[in-house]
């Protein structure tokens, strides 16, 4: 357990959570990796969270409209709450990751392997 002191020397113990973020910091930090802290609004615009998916506006646009990705409207604006395309984002990885291992089963299963 980690535990920070106050300025009247009390004890106070973090976190599980902080816990587990410090130490991963401090992984990657020791391993001579960089780490940056930064912060998401509530709300982003089609273009941020084009950027934050690697896909295009037009793409994005087109999630959208489909309801693969919910979205509202802020006058005549879209908007994009930041959980929803961080959720996207996971899932979509995810689901990239389970493909990639059903391929590797079935190289395995046909004995094509390296």
């Amino acid at each position: 357990m980690i535990t920070l002191a106050t300025s009247d020397n009390e004890s106070l113990p973090l976190p599980p959570e902080l816990t587990g973020l410090l130490g991963q910091v401090l992984d990657i930090v020791s391993r001579g990796g960089t780490v940056t802290v930064g912060s998401l609004p509530t709300e982003v615009t089609t273009t941020t969270a084009a950027k934050m998916l690697g896909i295009s506006r037009p793409t994005l646009m087109k999630l959208v409209r489909d309801g693969a990705l919910p979205a509202h409207m802020r006058g005549s604006h879209t908007r994009l709450l930041s959980r929803d395309v961080l959720a996207y984002k996971d899932a979509k990885q995810t689901e990239q990751s389970q493909a990639f291992e059903r391929l590797r089963a079935l190289e395995d299963e046909l004995g094509i392997n390296d």
